[in-house]
């Protein structure tokens, strides 16, 4: 449904900034890099280049916004999209100047330099590098104890707290090819008190993803009923489908599978 009306409010959004001026003017930036970040965020779950464009276009909206959360939020996603097109260097290089670009001693900002070496630690890691990615981890986590704090902004709202990196925690060892290493990290994480649905899904979808990489199959399966429950449209998504599809086909036999995999897309009905 959000698919089909963003074009519609992005077109409007676009009318009414470039019918305002000042602080109108600014409000308007704000609301159409949150428009087109939600639009990249969209492209990237279905694999669709139409990121890069979004994502673009969300920056240059917050940059003349004026406002940093959400700069760090369009710099984020446009790093996303980079990393998703091989380009992981590049987005780690992106990010960290970004965050250093921020006032390190402004609190309203603490929330998104966290935020942005979190993204930077994951990415380093999707390019293999593991000594960036823990010095990345190290640095948000820094961070997080100066600022322990949810940053909101209007029509964005930052997550700084040590779950929140711990969640980013085990994606960057799954990513090195280490998951064992995110096991006591997840089995501590409390999900269920996590603020938002948004929040607890992508934790179990780390957390299945984790699972199915050490053969539990019954634990991957469970986490990805978790993600069904918190946010149905997210187990749909590709990569998710993909990871049903090898449960079904695996030499174990998990009761639900096959249910679960026609119900989500992953097997035909």
């Amino acid at each position: 449904m959000l698919g089909r009306l963003l074009p519609g409010l992005l077109a409007a959004a676009s009318a009414t900034r470039d019918a305002a001026t000042g602080r109108e003017r600014e409000e308007a930036n704000v609301a159409l890099a949150r428009g087109y970040v939600l639009t990249a965020e969209l492209a990237l779950k279905q694999h669709d280049d139409a990121a890069w464009v979004a994502a673009d276009r969300a920056l240059a909206a917050a940059r003349a916004s004026g406002h940093p959360v959400p700069i760090g939020e369009s710099s984020r996603v446009l790093a996303i999209t980079m990393r998703r097109s091989g380009r992981c260097p590049a987005a780690v290089r992106f990010l960290t100047d970004e965050a250093r670009d921020l006032d390190a001693r402004d609190v309203q900002t603490g929330a998104v330099r966290t935020t942005l070496m979190l993204t930077a630690a994951y990415t380093a890691a999707n390019g293999g590098d593991r000594t960036a990615a823990m010095d990345l981890l190290g640095t948000a986590d820094e961070e997080i104890d100066r600022w322990r704090a949810v940053t909101p902004s209007g029509l964005f709202t930052v997550d700084a707290t040590q779950a929140h990196a711990d969640v980013y925690r085990i994606g960057v060892h799954n990513a090195l090819g280490t998951p064992d290493e995110g096991v006591a990290i997840a089995v501590g994480l409390d999900i269920d008190r996590m603020p938002t649905a948004e929040r607890r899904a992508r934790a179990w979808t780390d957390t299945a993803r984790m699972w199915h990489a050490l053969g539990e199959d019954r634990k991957t399966f469970s986490a990805l009923r978790n993600i069904e429950r918190e946010a149905p449209q997210e187990v749909r998504r590709p990569a998710l489908r993909a990871l049903t599809s090898d449960l079904l086909f695996s030499s174990a036999r998990v009761q639900g599978v096959r249910e679960f995999a026609a119900r989500t897309g992953a097997l035909s009905a």
